[in-house]
C-alpha cells in the first residue's frame, strides 16, 4: 500500500496578499511527506498569471513563473489568461525559466505542433513504482489564440486521442483541466478511466470534491483563497480508495513578514511600471454615472483602433481620474482590464435595439463579475460617432440612423462573452483586435 499526496491550486489570477503563507504551507506539506516517504505532486490548473498586478504587467508574467518555482510546482496547465493575454512571442517565451513541466494537450502552433515548452501529457513514477498519467487541457477560446497565432483544438476531442496511450503508459490517469466544472462532470462521465480531474476556470470551490461514477473531480475556488489535497491510497498500483479536501489558507498559520513580501512584489511591478506616458495640462477626472472627458477619450480611441462608424464603452471600465504626469501604472491602475477592442457588423435595426438597451434606466447600475472586467459596476453608457435627439431618434455621424442601413459598432469584447444582447451579437460578424488591451488604446491616444 502507498499514499500519493496531489496539492493543487488553480485561477490566482495574480492575488499575490496571500502568497507567502501558501507558498509556506505548500513547502512545509512537502517536507512532511517526503519524510514519511510519501510521495507529494503539486499542480496548478492554469490562471495563475493576471496582468492586473503590477508584477505581472511589468515582467509580462515572468514574476509569476518565478514564484511557481520557488514553491515546487510539478506541473502547470495554462488558462486563458496565459494564453491570450500575452502577444505570441510573449506565451512562446513565458515558461523560458521554468524549473515545472507545462501540460497542455490542446494548443499547436501555426505548424500544427505542439510548441517546445509544452507536452501534453507526461507520466511520473512515484516511488513505488507506479506511474501516474497527467495530461492538461485549456478552455476553447479558438478564435483569440488563432488571431494570436496559434491553434487551440476542440479539448474534449483532444482528450479522445490521447486517452489510448495514456492508458497503456500509466496506472493512474489525472486530467489538469482549465474547461469549467460543467466540462468535468460530462469528461468524468464519457471517460471512467481518469482517476482525477483537477479543474479550475469556473472558480468551484469543492470542500470533499465531487464524485462523478469512478472519477474525483476536485477545484479551489479561486485567489488563493484554498489550497486543494487530494490523497489516493494505492495498492498493485491502483487506487482503492481517494479523498478531496481543501484548506482555508486564512486558516493557516500566519507566515512572518507575509505582508511585507506581498508589499514588495506590488512594488517591484510599481517601480517597474514608473515609466512617463504623457504630461497632462488639465486634470482628467473619473466618474462611472457621468460622461467625462476621459472616457470620451478611451471611446475615442475605441472606435479610432477599429475603423468603425460608431462606438460606446461604459463608463465602470475606468477605475480612477489621471493627472499631471501619466505612467504606465497609472494606466494599469485605472484601466486593468484584460479587454481587447471588438468591432462587430449590424444592421441599423440591430444597432437601434443595442443603443436602447445601453440606455435603459438599470443599465448604468448593474453588476458585472467575470469577462475579463476588473471593475464592479457597469456605469453610463459613453458614446462616439452615436447621438440621440430628445425622441431617442439615434444619428450615427449626424446622420439619421437607417434600419435597413449597414454599420459598424465598436465595442469592449466583454459584450460578445456575456449575457448582453445574446438575441444579436451570437451570430454577427466581429473582429477582434489581439494583443491590444483597452488601456493600449488609451495610452496610444493620450500620447497622441
Amino acid at each position: 500500500m502507498e499514499f500519493i499526496h496531489i496539492y493543487h491550486t488553480n485561477d490566482l489570477h495574480s492575488h499575490l496578499k496571500r502568497w507567502p503563507r501558501n507558498q509556506h504551507f505548500l513547502t512545509s506539506k512537502r517536507t512532511q511527506h517526503e519524510a514519511a516517504g510519501e510521495d507529494f505532486f503539486l499542480f496548478d490548473i492554469g490562471d495563475f498569471i493576471d496582468r492586473w498586478h503590477p508584477l505581472s504587467e511589468a515582467t509580462q508574467g515572468q514574476g509569476n513563473i518565478k514564484l511557481l518555482n520557488e514553491a515546487g510546482y510539478t506541473a502547470v496547465t495554462i488558462g486563458n489568461n496565459e494564453g491570450i493575454n500575452f502577444p505570441y512571442e510573449g506565451l512562446n517565451h513565458l515558461y523560458d525559466n521554468r524549473d515545472f513541466d507545462v501540460v497542455v494537450a490542446n494548443l499547436y502552433n501555426s505548424k500544427n505542433q505542439h510548441p517546445s515548452w509544452l507536452i501534453p501529457y507526461k507520466i511520473y513514477q512515484t516511488k513505488s513504482g507506479t506511474r501516474i498519467g497527467v495530461i492538461g487541457l485549456t478552455a476553447n477560446f479558438s478564435l483569440l489564440y488563432e488571431l494570436l497565432g496559434w491553434k487551440l483544438t476542440n479539448p474534449i476531442e483532444e482528450l479522445k486521442r490521447w486517452m489510448e496511450p495514456l492508458k497503456e503508459d500509466a496506472d493512474i490517469i489525472i486530467l489538469l483541466s482549465h474547461l469549467g466544472l460543467n466540462h468535468d462532470e460530462r469528461i468524468a462521465v464519457v471517460y471512467p478511466e481518469i482517476d482525477v480531474i483537477l479543474g479550475g476556470h469556473t472558480h468551484h470551490a469543492l470542500p470533499e470534491g465531487k464524485q462523478v461514477g469512478q472519477t474525483l473531480i476536485a477545484g479551489a475556488g479561486k485567489h488563493g483563497r484554498f489550497i486543494g489535497q487530494v490523497t489516493l491510497q494505492v495498492v498493485d498500483r491502483k487506487p482503492i480508495h481517494q479523498q478531496a479536501k481543501l484548506y482555508n489558507v486564512m486558516e493557516l498559520p500566519a507566515v512572518q513578514d507575509e505582508k511585507a513580501v506581498a508589499k514588495e512584489l506590488y512594488r517591484k511591478g510599481k517601480k517597474l511600471l514608473n515609466q512617463t506616458i504623457t504630461t497632462l495640462t488639465n486634470d482628467l477626472p473619473h466618474d462611472p454615472f457621468q460622461e467625462t472627458e476621459l472616457s470620451q477619450i478611451l471611446c475615442r480611441a475605441l472606435r479610432e483602433w477599429c475603423d468603425a462608424d460608431c462606438a460606446f464603452i461604459n463608463g465602470g471600465l475606468i477605475l480612477g481620474p489621471l493627472s499631471g504626469t501619466v505612467t504606465a501604472y497609472d494606466l494599469l491602475t485605472i484601466c486593468p482590464h484584460p479587454i481587447n477592442p471588438c468591432k462587430i457588423y449590424l444592421t441599423g435595426k440591430e444597432l437601434t435595439e443595442v443603443l436602447l438597451e445601453t440606455r435603459d434606466e438599470n443599465w448604468s447600475q448593474r453588476q458585472i463579475t467575470g469577462l475579463g472586467f476588473r471593475g464592479t459596476i457597469m456605469g453610463i453608457s459613453v458614446y462616439d460617432g452615436i447621438t440621440f435627439d430628445e425622441n431617442n431618434v439615434i444619428f450615427i455621424n449626424g446622420m439619421e440612423l437607417e434600419l435597413e442601413g449597414n454599420y459598424t459598432l465598436a465595442i469592449p469584447d466583454m459584450f460578445t462573452f456575456g449575457h448582453f444582447f445574446k438575441e444579436i451579437f451570437p451570430n454577427k460578424k466581429k473582429e477582434y483586435f489581439l494583443p491590444e488591451f483597452l488601456r493600449d488604446l488609451l495610452k496610444w491616444k493620450l500620447e497622441k
